[in-house]
């Protein structure tokens, strides 16, 4: 599940950045909206996409012991256990991935409501968005016994790339359709 739930995290704060970055040149409610709506709707692609895929790699497991054994596991408990851990492992991505999505989207939200700009705000989600994900890096360098600083350090590299390629795309569109 831990897998699941930093994947799903980093997903739904990377995509939803991309998303209000994308937006960042309409309203806040515009730019809250698209960041709410696009995270639901990737927390629900990442359950089912996860539940699909979980489910294929677990059967191919429950197959492969089955033909060691030879008999079948359909009506076993392992079988059921084997279900029940598919259907946590697409849950857990698809509400971690809703979870991730609220990192970005927040800033635009204090933002509305204190009177900020919307450059403001924007320059505040990337900035928690990175925060969140250098947390991540010093968790997986921990775990991976991978230097803490470094680990840390390739998150916040992904946070950038994501916020200087979605201001690439923004600035380019908002550009060539004369916005």
């Amino acid at each position: 599940m831990e897998r699941q739930l930093i994947r799903g995290f980093i997903d739904g704060a990377l995509s939803t950045l991309g998303v209000v970055i994308g937006a960042s040149s309409g309203q806040f409610t515009v730019i809250i909206t698209a960041g709410v709506g696009g995270g639901v709707a990737n927390g629900l692609s990442n359950i089912f996409g996860a539940l699909t895929a979980e489910r294929a790699a677990e059967e191919m497991r429950i197959s492969e012991i089955e033909k060691s054994m030879l008999r079948e596991m359909k009506d076993t408990a392992i079988y059921g256990e084997v279900k029940k851990r598919a259907l946590l492992g697409g849950l857990t991505d698809g509400v971690a991935t809703v979870a991730g999505s609220i990192v970005p989207v927040l800033p635009f939200v204090v933002a509305l409501y204190i009177g900020a700009s919307v450059f403001t705000a924007t320059m505040a989600a990337i900035a928690l968005t990175t925060f969140c994900l250098s947390l991540i890096g010093v968790y997986l360098g921990k775990i991976s016994r991978e230097s803490l600083m470094f680990s840390a350090f390739k998150m916040v590299v992904m946070g950038l790339i994501t916020a200087l390629l979605s201001f690439f795309v923004e600035r380019s569109i908002h550009s060539i359709l004369g916005g």
